[in-house]
């Protein structure tokens, strides 16, 4: 990020490092996910397609994050563990949560053709997360046999549950019916009623899903004589086990007891109030206007990969702002977006409430919606060009105390946008004109605003100040009242539409034409 007089606004970010010796695990669930069930029409109470997506998904995410031991799913919900001693983005809590929901996210809709290629995905899916501290391997413990326990339950429920609205009850009886009863009760009602013994339905139902990697021999390259050439590779593995807090399941897993130590009893009985003591909880300032600012991770790769043209490709500028456009119809709260290049900033209005103002939440969700919807538009953009890889996004959310505070960070951004652009131009001219990367580093090195358009325009014919505004000035995406020159009459609803405009907001009168953006 480029220097500025705005830069004073880094120090309202706070640091949010998991120290050690605390274990990281990251609990992601699904947002709304039974109106998505619904809308997509999954069987109840169980539909084996959507369990093994989920499952998929939790594969990927270990095999994209090395340090990533294991991880525990079940529903529309997923645990993943970190090795004790991970480094994983120097343990900082957002950086972590927002990567790993946002990479589930992504891959969640690339893979979802291959798991419903007949059911067309309705609209981007997102999830909740948090970080949870485990202090000792001892809180692990109980914190997975707490999640399996509550699989048990909830699947238990849910099976009797739809068991009798298939019969004829509607679903405010079948509940009725179902209050107060114990496992037992279920069980009969489910054996005796339905000829359902409940111990024989699917494993996964029943006791979710552990996803670990293992070694496996793979078949690298064959000799002359045609002898396959193996070498062990870790590989994620998916199985189903009755008690994956118990000492047997973790010590048949020497990498369990590596990274993260062993158990030293049996778990007795489950204490969620002690668990949920854990939760990392970071409910931000109230009265304070929240930023989640969101970056590419490694999209310097991605747009390799995918031969973006340079120094910006409109196409990929138009996609991030059709998210952010999405994002802004999703979530009421976020009144106003600024982006450049991978990045994108959501300002939420000064008194929402949105999740509690949880940190977590909203960063997660924001990141996970965005991810989702990039993926899913990108033929729009790039019809002709195959998505090769899950994109991914990194998020945290900062307070700012005044109005004037988050201008001076949205300038600051502004002039970042200015900056960044107008060295990758001179940059890239420099490059496809016959210079390699390092020579064309070594001419701009130390070179100001004034020199930089001199180059452009005596070596190149531009003049910097033509180049297309949504590179200069970046996206700015809000939501314009239709009728906000007319007289309404008292209480009548403004009208509005969320537009995309490239404007300098550095300068009073953008706030002044825009007097409702900011309230």
């Amino acid at each position: 990020m480029a220097n500025s007089k705005y830069e004073y606004v880094k120090s309202f970010e706070v640091d949010d490092e998991v120290v050690l010796p605390n274990l990281i695990v990251v609990q992601i669930d699904g947002r709304h996910f039974q109106r998505f069930s619904e809308i997509h029409e999954f069987e109840r109470p169980n539909d084996e397609k959507a369990l093994n997506l989920m499952n998929s998904c939790a594969v990927s995410v270990l095999e994209e994050y090395p340090d990533l031991l294991f991880s525990y799913g079940y529903s529309d919900e997923y645990s993943f563990v970190f090795k004790k001693t991970t480094k994983f983005y120097q343990r900082r809590a957002s950086k972590i949560l927002s990567l790993i929901v946002s990479f589930f996210a992504s891959v969640y809709v690339t893979k979802w053709n291959h798991f419903f290629p007949q059911k067309e995905l309705k609209y981007p899916p997102s999830f909740r997360g948090r970080i949870i501290p485990c202090a000792t391997v001892d809180v692990l413990q109980q914190y997975l046999a707490w999640r399996q326990h509550d699989c048990h339950v909830t699947n238990q429920f849910n099976t009797c549950l739809w068991m009798l609205v298939r019969s004829g009850k509607t679903e405010a009886e079948a509940r009725e019916i179902l209050m107060g009863t114990q496992k037992q009760e279920k069980n009969e009602l489910l054996f005796h009623k339905f000829g359902i013994n409940y111990k024989n339905l699917p494993e996964m139902f029943r006791q979710g899903s552990c996803v670990f990697k293992t070694k496996v021999a793979d078949i690298v390259k064959h000799g002359e004589n045609g002898t396959p050439v193996k070498r062990l590779r870790k590989k994620a593995k998916i199985i189903h086990s009755e008690n994956i807090a118990g000492r047997r399941f973790w010590n048949e897993h020497s990498s369990f007891l590596e990274e993260l130590g062993g158990f030293m009893d049996e778990v007795s009985k489950i204490k969620p109030e002690y668990l949920r003591s854990f939760l990392k909880s970071e409910k931000l300032m109230p009265c304070t206007w929240i930023v989640v600012r969101i970056d590419g991770c490694h999209f310097h790769r991605f747009s390799d990969v995918h031969e973006f043209e340079k120094p910006n490709d409109e196409r990929a500028l138009s996609l991030m702002n059709s998210c952010a456009v999405a994002i802004l119809q999703e979530f009421e709260d976020v009144i106003f977006s600024y982006g450049v290049s991978d990045e994108y900033s959501f300002v939420l209005k000064r008194d929402c409430s949105f999740y509690q103002r949880q940190a977590s939440d909203i960063v997660s969700v924001i990141v996970s919606f965005f991810t989702s919807s990039y993926v899913m538009k990108w033929k729009v953009f790039f019809p002709q060009k195959e998505l090769k890889y899950p994109p991914s996004f990194d998020g945290r959310a900062v307070c700012y105390p005044s109005t004037e505070i988050l201008r001076d960070y949205l300038s600051w951004r502004q002039v970042d946008c200015h900056i960044n652009n107008q060295y990758n131009t001179c940059f890239w001219m420099l490059v496809k004109s016959g210079k390699s990367k390092s020579e064309a580093q070594r001419t701009l090195k130390g070179t100001q605003a004034r020199e930089k358009n001199e180059l452009l325009a005596q070596d190149f014919g531009i003049d910097y100040n033509n180049l297309p505004i949504i590179f200069r000035q970046g996206s700015s995406v809000f939501r314009k009242h239709l009728d906000e020159n007319e007289n309404r009459a008292s209480g009548d609803k403004l009208q509005t539409n969320v537009i995309v405009e490239h404007c300098n907001i550095i300068e009073q009168s953008f706030w002044n034409a825009h007097p409702f953006v900011l309230g």
